[in-house]
């Protein structure tokens, strides 16, 4: 199994971090890569579509709102991988009340690509991601 993991600080409290990204359903808020999400199941799997159209289905595995942090699985996307288990994160920083650190990680297992091509993809995802994010709180 593969796996990958991206920290980044943002310029905002923890609180308002987590009340822009910790929505299951919010990433077309904060991240350019998928402008259309779709709540099912009462809003246990999204249905996502990024610029090209392509559909990206995800459920959500674990929840954690005092910690900050969600789990979801990939049900079905345009990814060379299975078994796609991501963590989405926000820390506070000791001594930092106006910053966060924010990790998203995965792990999964290549599926018609290499370890490095996959671990490749998913670095460039939550990187840009989280830049995505670093932009939106600094506006």
């Amino acid at each position: 199994m593969a796996s990958t993991s991206v920290s980044r600080t943002v310029p905002a409290s923890p609180e308002m971090v987590w009340s822009l990204i910790g929505g299951f359903d919010a990433l077309p808020d904060w991240l350019p890569y998928i402008p259309e999400s779709t709540a099912l199941e009462g809003g246990r799997v999204r249905r996502l579509k990024n610029p090209e159209g392509e559909v990206i289905i995800e459920r959500l595995v674990d929840f954690n709102e005092a910690e900050r942090h969600y789990s979801y699985a990939i049900l079905q996307a345009p990814f060379p991988v299975n078994g796609y288990v991501s963590t989405l994160r926000v820390h506070a920083i000791p001594g930092q009340e106006d910053a966060a650190e924010v990790q998203w990680s995965g792990r999964f297992n290549p599926d018609g690509a290499t370890e490095d091509e996959v671990v490749d993809l998913f670095t460039g995802i939550y990187r840009d991601g989280l830049e995505a994010l670093h932009k939106t709180l600094a506006a």
